[in-house]
């Protein structure tokens, strides 16, 4: 048999194995809007529905579950979940996680601050002394991440860490533009809050299946679907709607400017 049938029995057998068991595709991730959140009982979000046409496309039923995002990185870890939706890549991760070579969309991780207070910068070392909000579980570039000048307090939500800004709990809080900027819409908070242009990191989202049999052609299958949707007008439209530039693969140069622009630490610390 050729090999390219072969992967396609494979991939056959993948999806009816799952229709056989009455199983669906167990895909967990936290509410992240724009990209994926639930709004009246209704999933929705730029990631969420490009994603669910792309496995409706590929016959592929699909379970979801909304959870904080430590919560869907230990049910993958554990086996109890068969992907993750808006997951950033990782060497780590390719251990257990198959990722197509396809991105769903990219971020912007910059920082914001609470107008009575105001905090703007331009590099990581004017921050020293600082609390900065931030995420469980999320990965920010290194130099954020292991820098000894500021200080790094989580918090159980994104709208808890606004609420904590504007408390004057923490100083700064740092998440996805777009998520940010979606936010002080959602809160009403526009004009008690600034956002500081510069750029901490720029990160592609993905989403990735748990290294099982079947999933590594599934994840090319999906990678090609995806890119596919990406030409259609459907999908210009989509982003325009949830105010998203279109993501149409990765793009090497525009990458290499993102690094050149990230904040870079100009004081040796803990890396």
């Amino acid at each position: 048999m050729p090999l390219i049938a072969q992967f396609f029995t494979l991939f056959l057998f993948t999806c009816l194995s799952f229709a056989a068991r009455g199983e669906k595709l167990r895909i967990v991730t936290e509410p992240w809007a724009p990209y994926v959140y639930e709004e009246n009982g209704k999933a929705q979000g730029l990631d969420y529905e490009t994603t669910a046409i792309v496995f409706e496309r590929l016959g592929i039923e699909v379970e979801w579950q909304f959870l904080p995002w430590k919560r869907c990185l230990s049910m993958l870890e554990q086996g109890q979940a068969d992907g993750a939706l808006d997951i950033f890549h990782t060497d780590e991760r390719d251990a257990t996680l198959l990722y197509p070579s396809e991105p769903l969309s990219e971020v912007e991780f910059v920082m914001f601050y609470a107008n009575e207070h105001p905090h703007p910068f331009r590099t990581l070392d004017e921050l020293r002394g600082l609390t900065i909000g931030t995420s469980p579980g999320y990965l920010y570039s290194n130099d954020f991440s292991e820098s000894t000048l500021f200080t790094r307090e989580p918090a159980p939500s994104h709208e808890a860490n606004f609420g904590k800004l504007l408390r004057g709990r923490i100083d700064l809080l740092i998440t996805d533009r777009r998520v940010g900027q979606h936010l002080l819409d959602e809160l009403d908070i526009r004009n008690k809050i600034s956002e500081n242009p510069t750029i901490i990191s720029q990160k592609n989202q993905y989403l990735a299946l748990r290294r099982n049999v079947g999933m590594d052609l599934l994840v090319q299958r999906f990678s090609a679907e995806l890119k596919r949707f990406k030409r259609e007008p459907a999908y210009a439209e989509m982003s325009a709607r949830y105010g998203a530039e279109p993501v149409i693969g990765v793009n090497p140069a525009r990458d290499a400017t993102a690094r050149e622009k990230t904040v870079e630490q100009q004081e040796s610390s803990a890396q």
